[in-house]
Order: C-alpha cells, then sequence, then structure tokens
C-alpha cells in the first residue's frame, strides 16, 4: 500500500502532520509539483524561486534522495502519479491562498470520485481561520481582539510532532529534477544579470551564516532564541541589532512550523517572548484575513479608498525600485532588498510609506515589487501589509499618518550605520547631515566626496510638499 505525501509548503520532516499520518500507514511516495498553471499571476517571484530551488535540495537530500519532483497543473499530474504508483490515498497540509483552497478542492473531489482517499491536516497555522470567530459568527476585523481574544482566549496551539519515527520510502523513477523546473533566475533584479544577482544572494547568506532549509531553520531559531530575543520589543525596530528572527522565509516555506517556534522553550523575559509571540499573531492574522476576504491581495479592504487620486509615474517608481531617490533611509532598504532578498520590518514600513503617500504611487506597484525581490514573500502577509501601510486595508495605520523617513532614520539608524552600509556613497557624510543630505551645505558635501546630482540623487520630492499633498488627495475621499 503507497501512500503519497504532497509536499507544498511544509518542506521539512519534524512536525508535519501530513507526513507524519502518512508514515504511519506505510510506504509513502514524496512528492513536489510546481504548479505555476494553477498559481498564475501568484507565481512565485524571482527571489522566491531562487529559495524555493535550494529549499527543495535540502528537502531531497533529508529524503536520500526519494523526492519526485514534477512540474504542471497538479490537476493532472497528481491523479497520473496516483496511478502510476498505485497509490491508496494522497495526504497534504492545507494552503490559504484562494487559488490553492479553488484547485485543493477540485482535486479532492477528483480523487474521491477514483475511489481515492484524499487527507489534509494543519501544518501552516497555529489556529485554522474557519475556528476563530466573533460571537455573531463573522470574522474579526481588528487584530488584538482576534489575537487576544479569538486566539489566545480559545484553544492553545497543538504541540509540534516529530520526525515519523519508522519513514519507508518509494523510490520514483523518472521525473522531472530540480534542476529542470527552473526555478534560478533566467535575468536578476533590476537589469542585473542573474548569475551576478543570484550569486550575491547566496554569498549574503553564506557570510552572515543564514542557510536554507529544515536544518538551517532550526539553527536560525536557535540562533535567534539565544542572541536575539532579550531585548526583542524593543529592539526589533532598529535594523542594525539584532532582535529580528529572519524565520519568515523558512516559515513560509514550512521548513519550521510555527508550531515549533510557539512551544521552542526560552527563559527569556516574559515581554520580549509575548511580543515575539504577538508577531507570529500578526501572521496568522494576514492569513486569517486572506481566508475570509479572498480579495484582499487585489482590492482595496475599505471601500472609501476605490476612488483614492494615485499619481501613475514610471520614473518616480523605478527610481524607489532602484533605492535612488535620493532619501537614504528608503534607499538603503530598497537596496537591502535589491541586494539580500530581505529588508527589516520597519525599514519595510518607511519605504512602503514613502511609496504610497509621498509618492502617491498604487500599493498595488510595492506589492508586486516586493512579491518579485522578497525570498520571505507570501501572498497573505504581503498583501496585508500594503494594505496596512496604505490606509486601506483592516486595522490599518491612518493614511495621515505618514512616516517621516529622515525623523525614523534618526531615531532607529542614529549612528547611520545601516544607511552607510547600504548608501556607501554617503559614508564620508557626518550624522548631522547623513540623513537628510540636500540639508548639508556644499563645503560639507564637497569634504565628503559627495555633490548631489551626481555621487548621489537629489531628492525626487520635497517630504514637506508631498506630505501636504499626500493630505489633500486622502481628504478628497
Amino acid at each position: 500500500m503507497v501512500t503519497v505525501h504532497w509536499f507544498r509548503q511544509d518542506l521539512r520532516l519534524a512536525d508535519n502532520p501530513a507526513l507524519f499520518a502518512a508514515a504511519a500507514r506505510g510506504r509513502v511516495l514524496p512528492l513536489f509539483i510546481l504548479d505555476d498553471h494553477n498559481a498564475g499571476v501568484w507565481s512565485a517571484g524571482r527571489a522566491s524561486r531562487w529559495w524555493l530551488h535550494h529549499s527543495l535540495e535540502q528537502l531531497r537530500q533529508s529524503l536520500h534522495g526519494h523526492l519526485l519532483v514534477l512540474q504542471g497543473d497538479a490537476r493532472e499530474v497528481l491523479p497520473k502519479v496516483v496511478q502510476k504508483y498505485k497509490a491508496t490515498d494522497v495526504y497534504w497540509n492545507r494552503c490559504y491562498e484562494p487559488w490553492r483552497i479553488q484547485r485543493d478542492k477540485q482535486i479532492r473531489q477528483s480523487l474521491s470520485d477514483a475511489g481515492i482517499t484524499a487527507s489534509s491536516f494543519n501544518g501552516a497555522l497555529l489556529w485554522e481561520p474557519w475556528t476563530v470567530l466573533k460571537k455573531d459568527g463573522t470574522p474579526y476585523k481588528v487584530f488584538t481582539p482576534y489575537y487576544r481574544k479569538g486566539c489566545l482566549g480559545g484553544v492553545p496551539p497543538r504541540e509540534p510532532l516529530p520526525v515519523p519515527p519508522r519513514l519507508e520510502l518509494v523510490a520514483a523513477g523518472e521525473h522531472d529534477g530540480i534542476d529542470r523546473l527552473g526555478l534560478l533566475p533566467e535575468r536578476g533584479l533590476v537589469g542585473e544579470p542573474a548569475m551576478l544577482w543570484s550569486q550575491r544572494l547566496h554569498r549574503h547568506r553564506t557570510e552572515h551564516g543564514l542557510g536554507i532549509g529544515e536544518t538551517a531553520a532550526a539553527a536560525r531559531l536557535k540562533g535567534f532564541l539565544h542572541d536575539g530575543l532579550a531585548g526583542y520589543k524593543d529592539g526589533r525596530d532598529f535594523p542594525v541589532r539584532g532582535n529580528f528572527s529572519q524565520l519568515s522565509a523558512h516559515l513560509h516555506f514550512g521548513e519550521i512550523s510555527p508550531n515549533q517556534v510557539w512551544y521552542t522553550p526560552t527563559a527569556e523575559a516574559d515581554n520580549d517572548l509575548d511580543c515575539f509571540h504577538s508577531e507570529l499573531g500578526w501572521r496568522e492574522f494576514s492569513n486569517y484575513l486572506l481566508y475570509h476576504f479572498p480579495e484582499l491581495p487585489e482590492e482595496n479592504f475599505q471601500a472609501k479608498f476605490d476612488p483614492f487620486p494615485w499619481q501613475d509615474d514610471p520614473a518616480l517608481l523605478r527610481c524607489w525600485q532602484k533605492g535612488m531617490t535620493g532619501i537614504p533611509m528608503v534607499d538603503a532598504g530598497m537596496r537591502e532588498l535589491w541586494q539580500t532578498g530581505f529588508m527589516h520590518n520597519r525599514v519595510r514600513m518607511i519605504t512602503g510609506s514613502f511609496l504610497v503617500k509621498n509618492l502617491r504611487q498604487h500599493w498595488h506597484h510595492g506589492e508586486k515589487w516586493f512579491w518579485d525581490c522578497l525570498v520571505d514573500a507570501d501572498l497573505a502577509s504581503n498583501a496585508a501589509s500594503w494594505q496596512w501601510v496604505a490606509g486601506s486595508g483592516a486595522d490599518a495605520a491612518p493614511y495621515f499618518r505618514i512616516f517621516n523617513p529622515v525623523t525614523q532614520a534618526r531615531r532607529f539608524d542614529p549612528d547611520g550605520e545601516y544607511i552607510r552600509r547600504y548608501v556607501p556613497e554617503l559614508a564620508r557624510l557626518p550624522n548631522r547631515f547623513l540623513f537628510a543630505p540636500w540639508e548639508a551645505p556644499k563645503p560639507v558635501l564637497e569634504q565628503a566626496g559627495v555633490i548631489l546630482g551626481r555621487d548621489y540623487p537629489r531628492s525626487v520630492v520635497d517630504l514637506k510638499l508631498s506630505r501636504e499633498l499626500a493630505m489633500s488627495a486622502w481628504r478628497s475621499l
């Protein structure tokens, strides 16, 4: 008897409920299908595909090479696998993107019609979205009552499972193989050759001891608990401190489960641990919103923003994408994204606010760029976060809350270490003028080797004026 375990966003062996259950039944055929057909416009971006390639390599090694890798429409591919290997059951862990839910329902029905049992499990969330509702049976739209009352006030998350004690794997025959999936990008970001960009991502992670895969995820969690959790509540907003976990990509691809993170014992301060758990709660809330409001990635959650007078300026958008806006904190964040596939969360808010408010570009532009550039690009988190910044989302920051990137830089990068790391052309400027180089006298700029408009761009907008224009646009609603 053969049971197919269909790997999706659960690329791990430990705390994998579907794999654990499949292993208990007998022989297991591990399967991964790259299904860009059904994903459509939400096929993984270039940075995510780069990560996925290496994550699959690690999973294949953990399975001693026994990972059947295929690509195509899973509605067609999966039944063929079942038939070829004479499987009686198919097990998988649930995903919550709208296109996956729709596809999985169709697959479950077709398998059932063929006499094959399809069983799904929760391996990605602490709380299933349909189990946390208000007293009137409707979903929450505000985070704090959702998390404090709905989640923490209900059934605790399940305890993590171990690696299956006995895992008898079926050796797969011919398959596409990981290399033939074409996950490594053919071109890099901002016109850079793909090989150079991929090498930069690899070098960054290697130099900082940041691997990919289940083993690396466990090591990253251990390192964060040891070195980063103490002081997390306050330190997480400072991009040069080590008080952030960098677990988001590991969680997205399921190299580690939120349950493993939640229940990992620690003796750190309760306030820091509670704050860290609440960040896991925000991840849950994003998936919760996407499940109950599947139009979240494409439509304003608050319809009153539909007539908002966005600007359409490709040149301004390109300056933002390339980290050439002339605003050092914004440019540092965008270059970190380009060079590493990651951006610190506080800086994500600063760069996002600048795009949708100071430049008044539609949040869709930011959403799509992050989708392509982030190794941790996640449909739920990306959509919910961009709508939060734009003011159009659930429990969003009000539109009139406009981050001043100069003030934010002085507060959260007071020594200019982050800016100097990613905007080296300004490295010799004194801190007094580093955050707003247009305020520096000409002799100071010359001494630092900076000519604005040549060595570093002039600001593409006046921060005060652009804020006033943004407020005027908001009031027009």
